[in-house]
């Protein structure tokens, strides 16, 4: 018996070795799969854009809700009504013309070519291209949207409707795509070597130098700062709503920069866009809690406003190069993002410069820290590289709203007067308060 047990695990451990071949020949083919077919892979890289795609559109709930939260609640129904307003101006103008002139045509230059963007034929595909066209272009689209968004948070609560509007026609189909064009429709900044993996200065400084401009020639709301140089705070309506918000833009986020990759077809694609994902989620937190501790320690009482300005800190910061950090790196690059917050909004009011919901620090300095940081983890940039893009892109942008902002003060006026202000824009500019009940003159037995 004892003789037949050892024959049997002899004969059992022959065969095992005799399969060692085998089982390494497929852990060897399950480690190189064989790549997707160009059919497969256009459906999945369409795939992620239209997911992108959706998920940046949800931002645009995010920043009407962050808004309506910090706004006073005489001026909430005014800003639902901007955001919607300017999402849809956006979609409209990035079609008319903002697209061709960022993508079409550009080849090492300043812009594209005018007009409107053809989509495939129905039925139609573009396997030249590797995704739909028309998925390609709701991608941008919501890219071109957001840097709206950004103007409309700083000017809240004087600018009159109807000027606002017009400014937008002009950032989304005429000042956006051009500065875009100079690097992802594979222009002359591009062509130096700037980077900018999704958007910190193309999107977020774009829309923080439009509103910065914006905010100089508006001026700042009436009471906020007094003539010795007192501000007064202006407390927001609903720090529910503003919490809200933030989650939204948080998680429309993993869109906004894991969709940048441009690509699903394949495992280091799908890679990639994993690794974006935490690094966008690491130092959006990193930025909560650098925030928390810094008010805590500055004002013995930790600001809610400031933590939720800490994580789209954080987010905005990473936008930049959100694939090549590390994890430490990520977290650095948004607590960073977030001090540059904390120490900056004091700073804007000494200067009697009102940003309502603090867009200015997080979307324009921040986009700027994010980008001339991009070199610390992607040996392929400089830093000479990328303070040329942000000076570039900031100075266009910068003169080019300027004269615009003039332009409609001028022509037809932009800030509503001190009585209308007073009252609040729900009343006198569209005539739908968001709460009734709060009101003058509005309670009923």
């Amino acid at each position: 018996m004892t003789k037949f047990v050892a024959r049997s695990a002899a004969a059992l451990g022959a065969l095992s070795l005799m399969a060692l071949p085998a089982l390494a020949q497929d852990t060897a083919a399950a480690a190189a799969p064989a790549p997707v077919s160009p059919e497969v892979a256009y459906i999945l890289n369409t795939l992620l854009f239209l997911i992108g795609g959706f998920l940046v559109m949800w931002m645009a709930a995010g920043f009407a809700m962050l808004e309506a939260g910090l706004v006073r609640t005489k001026n909430v129904s005014m800003q639902c009504l901007k955001n919607i307003a300017l999402y849809s101006i956006g979609g409209l103008m990035f079609w008319v013309t903002g697209y061709k002139l960022m993508y079409v045509g550009v080849d090492g230059g300043f812009m594209g070519s005018f007009g409107p963007y053809s989509f495939d034929a129905v039925g139609g595909n573009a396997l030249d291209t590797g995704y739909s066209t028309a998925s390609d272009w709701f991608f941008q689209m919501v890219f071109c949207a957001t840097a709206a968004s950004i103007v409309s948070g700083t000017l809240a609560e004087r600018i009159k409707l109807w000027p606002f509007l017009l400014f937008t026609v002009v950032l989304t189909g005429f000042i956006y795509p051009i500065t875009g064009s100079w690097v992802w429709g594979g222009g002359w900044l591009k062509e130096m070597g700037f980077s900018d993996f999704a958007g910190s200065t193309l999107v977020h400084s774009v829309g923080g130098w439009a509103a910065i401009s914006g905010a100089l020639v508006l001026g700042a709301r009436k009471g906020k700062y007094g003539p010795n140089g007192q501000v007064f705070p202006m407390p927001g309506s609903s720090m529910p709503l503003a919490t809200l918000g933030t989650f939204i833009l948080w998680l429309g986020w993993f869109g906004f920069n894991g969709a940048s990759q441009l690509a699903m077809g394949t495992i280091g694609d799908v890679s990639d866009i994993s690794r974006i994902f935490a690094n966008t989620n690491m130092a959006a937190a990193a930025g909560v809690v650098v925030a928390v501790i810094l008010t805590q320690i500055m004002y013995k009482k930790v600001d809610v406003t400031m933590a939720l300005n800490g994580a789209l800190a954080g987010l905005v910061a990473i936008t930049a190069e959100p694939l090549q950090p590390s994890v430490l790196q990520a977290i650095i690059i948004g607590g960073v993002g977030a001090a540059i917050v904390v120490f900056t909004v004091p700073l804007l009011d000494k200067l009697k410069i009102d940003d309502v919901v603090g867009a200015i620090p997080v979307h324009l300095l921040c986009g700027i820290w994010g980008t001339l940081i991009v070199p610390l983890s992607n040996a392929d940039t400089s830093y000479v590289t990328q303070l040329i893009g942000v000076v570039a892109i900031g100075a266009f942008t910068f003169i080019v709203s300027g004269v615009i902002w003039l332009i409609l003060k001028a022509v037809i006026g932009i800030r509503v007067s001190e009585e209308e202000e007073a009252l609040g824009l729900d009343k006198v500019e569209i005539g739908v308060e968001a709460y009734p009940e709060f009101g003058s003159g509005s309670q009923r037995v």
